[in-house]
């Protein structure tokens, strides 16, 4: 088996015309230009906007101290409510807890310190009983009836009632 002899030509063939290659370097150019004239533009409008947004601070500085002192006020708000002992107080409703009476809202406000149940009790008795109770248990003070009222549209006609304490040991 003969190898096949290789022919090779070192002469380039001619050229086509070279002007459709130039016209598309030129329309890029040019796009590319336009595209740098309207990002300079962009960017010069953002600064002015930016250096207006900037001027309206310093004249209104107060509007923005407002919203942060608000919002300083909220998030102490929340760090006082999750600082409650939360297990203290629940302790205590527990071990005050009677067969005669049910817990129906129990409201705590960290910001006063006061702790706030509204129950309802079988009689007048147990209802003076169970504010005894949580008056002896620690962790609450200053324990005593806002209110209470007979349910009379209920045919065992219950007390419901509203007790306020102080949260903390007796001062």
């Amino acid at each position: 088996m003969k190898t096949a002899r290789i022919e090779l030509d070192y002469v380039a063939a001619p050229r086509s015309a070279v002007w459709p290659g130039i016209a598309v370097l030129c329309v890029s150019l040019a796009a590319a230009g336009q595209l740098a004239l309207h990002q300079h533009a962009v960017h010069r409008d953002l600064a002015a906007v930016a250096a207006v947004q900037g001027a309206r601070d310093l004249v209104q500085p107060r509007a923005a101290s407002k919203t942060a002192d608000e919002d300083l006020k909220q998030a102490e708000a929340v760090v006082r409510q999750l600082t409650l002992p939360w297990s203290d107080i629940v302790r205590a409703i527990e071990s005050a807890s009677m067969r005669e009476v049910g817990v129906l809202n129990m409201q705590p406000d960290a910001q006063q310190r006061v702790l706030k149940l509204t129950a309802e009790a079988k009689t007048r008795e147990a209802m003076i009983e169970y504010v005894r109770r949580i008056a002896q248990t620690r962790g609450l003070s200053n324990v005593y009836i806002v209110n209470h009222q007979i349910q009379v549209d209920d045919p065992s006609r219950p007390i419901q009632f509203s007790v306020q304490a102080s949260l903390g040991a007796p001062q």
